[in-house]
């Protein structure tokens, strides 16, 4: 399988890409260099933001521009202007917390989790943003969020809280945007890998990045494993489909803290990569508000 390294960004911590459909190309992060980026594989063009504060999570809008998680808060930002209406930073009291993982549900709702920044406590919690900028916390006891994916069917969320080393899967009611009946389906405790951001495939199976791993792993909805693919970076952090078929998936990875010989036998750590898995995703929704 060909995996290519198709923006050598070097990022610190990439991280959560989102495909715009109609853009036609590839949105992602640098959560520790403080940058939004975007490729245009059409062209090969990469274009860099640089935000005020760390910038974790991030939707395309309906309205134009991106709902972000940055560190601190939950905001608007114009991708024009760079200006930040802020919505809500629930856990201000929290100084130790930052928010990490987010994606919006197929009713254009933003969900968006926190986590303990120095990756010890169970401190951090998941939210909701209705289209009316309401915020609602959906979830606390949290780790590190991760894996924000909903079933092809809209009846089921995946979640994953890496400092457990576990995925679990929801009862997911989408008119209302509740979850219930948790339970884990994916136990990595003491593998030595975490489970990262996730995407679903048009089989509804999902994929996800595996922290010091060096692959991904594709899980059946049960949580069975159904296959791995290996990587050329031990730290991968998400993936996501893309392309004018959505049959390419898209991989971030980080260096983080890797130096020396370690970093010397992965060169690409940090880049952008680009497979074909051989099956494709589904589009990525947008925040409604």
């Amino acid at each position: 399988m060909k995996i290519a390294c198709v923006v050598d960004a070097k990022n610190k911590l990439g991280e959560v890409p989102v495909w715009d459909a109609r853009e036609q190309a590839l949105y992602w992060v640098d959560i520790e260099g403080r940058l939004l980026q975007r490729y245009v594989p059409a062209t090969g063009k990469v274009d860099r933001w640089q935000m005020p504060e760390r910038i974790a999570c991030f939707a395309l809008r309906e309205k134009g521009g991106l709902i972000v998680g940055f560190a601190s808060g939950i905001a608007l930002y114009d991708l024009g202007t760079g200006r930040i209406d802020w919505i809500a930073k629930p856990e201000e009291g929290i100084p130790t917390n930052r928010f990490n993982e987010g994606k919006c549900d197929r009713a254009g709702r933003f969900w968006a989790g926190t986590m303990d920044d120095r990756l010890g406590q169970h401190t951090g919690a998941l939210y909701r943003v209705d289209p009316d900028l309401s915020v609602h916390k959906v979830l606390d006891g949290i780790g590190i969020s991760n894996s924000t994916v909903w079933s092809l069917d809209d009846r089921h969320f995946y979640f994953a809280d890496t400092l457990d080393g576990a995925i679990f899967r929801f009862d997911y009611d989408h008119a209302t945007g509740t979850l219930s009946n948790r339970r884990q389906i994916v136990d990595l405790r003491g593998s030595g890998i975490g489970p990262d951001g996730s995407t679903i495939d048009t089989e509804g199976f999902l994929w996800n990045a595996q922290w010091d791993g060096w692959r991904l792993a594709r899980y059946a909805p049960d949580g069975r494993l159904d296959r791995v693919v290996e990587l050329p970076v031990q730290k991968p952090t998400s993936c996501m489909f893309g392309g004018p078929d959505l049959r390419t998936l898209y991989v971030t990875s980080a260096v983080w803290d890797l130096k020396g010989d370690d970093l010397a036998k992965q060169p690409q750590a940090g880049g952008l990569f680009a497979l074909d898995v051989g099956i494709g995703g589904v589009p990525e929704p947008r925040f409604a508000g």
